[in-house]
């Protein structure tokens, strides 16, 4: 499940990712952030409820940080879990990810 939240005042587009960032919820991921086309507008990415992560979601996250720096924007992994986080590291997303 996948919650997203636009913030105009700050320009920051919030998508708050369930339990299971996999790739059945890659059209919901995906619909959470292709109409945003403001310039700067950056994409937290709060992976806190986040127990499983496949390959998919790694190449999802990719293509949002590709979509973000087209817009000369950035995204941000926000408190992600513990197994998130291990996960990311695995696969070095910590060094293309802000992680916060």
């Amino acid at each position: 499940m996948i919650q997203s939240h636009l913030n105009q005042d700050t320009q920051e587009l919030t998508i708050s990712i369930g339990e299971r960032f996999d790739y059945s919820i890659h059209k919901a991921f995906r619909d959470a952030y292709r109409d945003v086309k403001t310039p700067r507008t950056n994409i937290a990415i709060n992976l806190s409820s986040t127990k499983y992560i496949d390959s998919s979601a790694l190449g999802m996250l990719l293509i949002a940080k590709e979509h973000a720096e087209n817009i000369n924007g950035v995204v941000t992994l926000v408190r992600p879990s513990e197994t998130a986080l291990r996960i990311l590291k695995l696969a070095n997303f910590d060094q293309l990810f802000k992680v916060v």
